[in-house]
Order: C-alpha cells, then sequence, then structure tokens
C-alpha cells in the first residue's frame, strides 16, 4: 500500500490529538501521545493545550505532583514527560543511548568508568528517595569522590542514572533550578550497552502508536538507537507491524489497522510549544516543516521556535508580546487562517495570563533574525 506524503501529513496529526481537541483527561492524554519534549517547563502545558478540549493545567500539575506523569532523560538524550507506566520500559530501551552519551566525555574527562557508575547508583538512588536539588546531589558525590571528580560524575549520572524531575513550585512545576528523585523502577539494569530487544520492541509499537507511519530512520531518530538494532526489533515483531510504501518510496511501518484519515481532512491552525514534539520525532521533518523552513524554525544550537500550524504545516512563528500574540508567517496566509489563528491567540492568551504571559521571552532574540511575509499581533 502506497500513503501519500499529505495522507503522511494528517496522519501524524491525528495520532497526536492535532486534527481536533479530544475530549481525554491529562494522563490518558499523555500516554495516547507517547511523549511530550519537555527541555522547556512550559512546553507540555502548551503542547496539551494545542490537543485537549478543555484542557485545565492543574490536571498537569497534580499528574506531576503525583508523578502519574514523569519527567526525565529519555529519547534523544532530552527531558521528555511520558506516563509514568511507560517510562521503565522507554529508559530500558534507551539504556544504550544513555550509557555511551553520559558515561564518557566529561564522565571519563573526571577519571570515572562505567563500572564507577553502577557502584554509585545505589546509593545515589537510595539518596534521592526524596526530592535532592543538583547542589545536594553533587555533595553526596563529593563526600566520595572528592571535589575534583564530583562535577563530571554529576554530568553523566544525571542522565544515565534512573531519575525523575522532581516539581518544584513555579507557574510550570518546574523551576530553572531542577530536583531530581529516584524513579519507581524495578532492579537497576546491568545492560550498560547491550539493547534489550524486548524493550526497544515495545518502544517501537509505542511510536508507531503516536507517531507511525514511520521509516527505519525516523525510529532511529526518534530514540537515537542505531537503524540495525531498529531492523531487527521489526523482524521479529512477526506481524504486529504492516510494511507500507510511502510517497518517495522508501519503506515505512505503521501498526495493522491504525487510523490513517484521508489526505483531504481539515487540519485546524494551531499554535505549536517550543520544541513539540511533532517537530522533531522523525528524520524526514518534511512531513510538518516545509524544507525551506526547517533551519528557520529549527535554529543551530537546537532551539526550536513556537510555530504556527496552517492546514498541517508549519507556516511560521509566535511568541506572546504584549496585547497579544505575535504571529510571523513565512508566506500569505489566507483570510480564514488568519481568523483561526486569531481564536488560537486568544485562548493561549487566556492560558499564559494565568501562568507566565511570557514563558519563551528568553528566546526573543531570535526574532531579530527573522524575516516574514506577514507579521500580525493578534490580540488576547
Amino acid at each position: 500500500m502506497e500513503i501519500t506524503a499529505r495522507a503522511l501529513n494528517r496522519a501524524t496529526l491525528g495520532r497526536q490529538l492535532l486534527l481536533r481537541r479530544e475530549s481525554l483527561g491529562t494522563v490518558d492524554a499523555v500516554r495516547r501521545v507517547v511523549a511530550l519534549q519537555a527541555q522547556h517547563a512550559a512546553s507540555p502545558y502548551v503542547a496539551l493545550w494545542n490537543r485537549l478540549a478543555g484542557f485545565a493545567p492543574a490536571e498537569l500539575d497534580a499528574a506531576f505532583a503525583d508523578r502519574a506523569v514523569v519527567k526525565a532523560t529519555l529519547m534523544r538524550i532530552t527531558l521528555h514527560a511520558v506516563h509514568a507506566e511507560d517510562y521503565q520500559g522507554f529508559r530500558e530501551a534507551m539504556e544504550p543511548t544513555l550509557y555511551g552519551s553520559r558515561l564518557g566525555y566529561r564522565f571519563a574527562a573526571a577519571g570515572l568508568t562505567p563500572a564507577d557508575a553502577h557502584e554509585l547508583l545505589p546509593g545515589l538512588l537510595s539518596f534521592a528517595e526524596r526530592p535532592r536539588t543538583a547542589a545536594e546531589m553533587e555533595a553526596w558525590l563529593e563526600e566520595r569522590l572528592g571535589v575534583e571528580k564530583k562535577a563530571g560524575a554529576w554530568w553523566g549520572l544525571k542522565g544515565y542514572a534512573p531519575l525523575h524531575h522532581a516539581v518544584t513550585g513555579g507557574p510550570w512545576s518546574f523551576g530553572w533550578r531542577p530536583s531530581f528523585r529516584a524513579a519507581r523502577t524495578g532492579a537497576l539494569s546491568a545492560r550498560g550497552r547491550e539493547i534489550s530487544p524486548e524493550a526497544l520492541r515495545s518502544l517501537l509499537l509505542r511510536y508507531l502508536e503516536g507517531f507511525g507511519p514511520a521509516s527505519v530512520a525516523d525510529m532511529a531518530q526518534f530514540a537515537m538507537v542505531q537503524r540495525t538494532p531498529i531492523r531487527q526489533a521489526l523482524r521479529a515483531l512477526d506481524g504486529a507491524a504492516e510494511e507500507l510504501q510511502g510517497p518517495d518510496g522508501a519503506a515505512l511501518f505503521d501498526l495493522p489497522g491504525a487510523p490513517r484519515p484521508p489526505a483531504d481532512t481539515p487540519a485546524p491552525p494551531r499554535l505549536m510549544a517550543m520544541w513539540d514534539s511533532i517537530l522533531l520525532a522523525y528524520a524526514d521533518r518534511g512531513r510538518v516543516i516545509p524544507p525551506d523552513y526547517r533551519r528557520v524554525v529549527i535554529r543551530n544550537n537546537g532551539d526550536v521556535l513556537p510555530t504556527l500550524l496552517v492546514d498541517g504545516y508549519v507556516a511560521g512563528v509566535w511568541r506572546p508580546v504584549d496585547g497579544g500574540i505575535e504571529a510571523t508567517a513565512f508566506h500569505e496566509l489566507p483570510p480564514a487562517a488568519w481568523d483561526g489563528l486569531a481564536a488560537e491567540a486568544r485562548s493561549l492568551t487566556a492560558l499564559l495570563a494565568d501562568r507566565d504571559p511570557r514563558p519563551y521571552s528568553r528566546y526573543d532574540h531570535w526574532w531579530a533574525k527573522l524575516s516574514g511575509a506577514q507579521v500580525r499581533v493578534l490580540p488576547g
């Protein structure tokens, strides 16, 4: 079966609850979309506001506080918010990647080895049975390793160890100075660089639920796992995934019977969060970001600007300003699109006003480098 580029876009939007706002509870919605990127504390809130009818931020506050939704270093070695029941399996699938990326470089430069990490982990996690600041974690490591090794040790362990970010308060549950808490997991894994085939297969199935159809390259990008293990995992699924032909002739994989809306399904305008997962979960980001706009939206240092989604594709960027939301469109938009964005801006302004009217203000410097066909302030 062949799937067109536009049908692929609509399948992506549908899985990510962006064809219409769904009437779901917050915790169930996080499970449905699989993972929300969470480098910026506000972004999971904005992401769910885009996806849920009547989204109540207090529900996400409570989910984080109760640890029904957890924030941790996972896919692509970056912060994600995921359903608590998904965390352990995702981490097991990611362990070789975390091991390779976090137990080298500064960790190794401090004179430490992976064996040192595994010796330290039980005590570190016991210490973090209650929330601990980064300073407290470094002090614990200093007592055991000395002052010269503590910074490198903490750099490695804060990404590799099974730790959740602990709620610290503030408008978006987590402040700029994070605290950490041991994850609620079973026995510590000692696989190191060895991939858990079962965990990887489970991760790929969950990925396809939320982001499919997808290529091997897409799955490798999402998880930052090499392609060979992914191909092996797909072969081992034995009918749990079917193969399609993508718009460029490449092989795509999906779950049998998974929803794939028609290519002409309407896609409403949206004001997407910074680092929204829909922009980053694929090697081929052209399914949502037109190629000419990719370098504008995804900056060289990895910042991913908050975007306008029009007819299912990135059409510009937005930021809060005095009086509402400033929308910069990269091409001329029809009046109906501006009307839809204006309605979104009123709703988003109300959401932000109760929390933090300018959550992304530290990134305003990027706007000096932008040029747009149309710039409007949409009143709040």
